[in-house]
């Protein structure tokens, strides 16, 4: 009996994966925004990470972890993180840059809140 509700209970996992149903990451969520659309402090974060730096805080350039699971699952030091200027924070703020992948060819995050939510820079 244990067995024919294990092999029903896996029946219906891949059933859900196949389509599409065994997707619960918040990745799969992610929007865009255009360049553009972008503030003013996040354009000249990824000026500076095109240039190479330099950065104004120490951390910018560390690996994100992607602990939260916000971007799409990639192995570990994919993604890098620079903060993003807020105008009147005292410290480092809640915006930031990600980056994913190898320069030239980055692919861009924003987030606004800290790692909540992301938003893919396009042109």
């Amino acid at each position: 009996m244990i067995f024919a509700r294990l092999s029903l209970f896996f029946k219906f996992t891949l059933f859900a994966w196949l389509v599409g149903l065994g997707n619960f990451s918040a990745a799969a969520d992610l929007g865009v925004i255009s360049y553009g659309q972008l503030p003013r402090e996040a354009k000249i974060t990824i000026e500076l990470i095109k240039q190479g730096g330099p950065f104004p805080y120490e951390k910018d350039g560390s690996v994100f972890g992607n602990y939260e699971k916000q971007l799409p699952k990639r192995q570990r030091g994919y993604y890098r993180e620079y903060t993003v200027k807020t105008p009147y924070a005292r410290n480092r703020g809640a915006k930031r840059i990600v980056t994913g992948g190898q320069s030239p060819s980055y692919r861009y995050y924003y987030t606004d809140d800290h790692y909540r939510s992301f938003r893919e820079v396009i042109n």
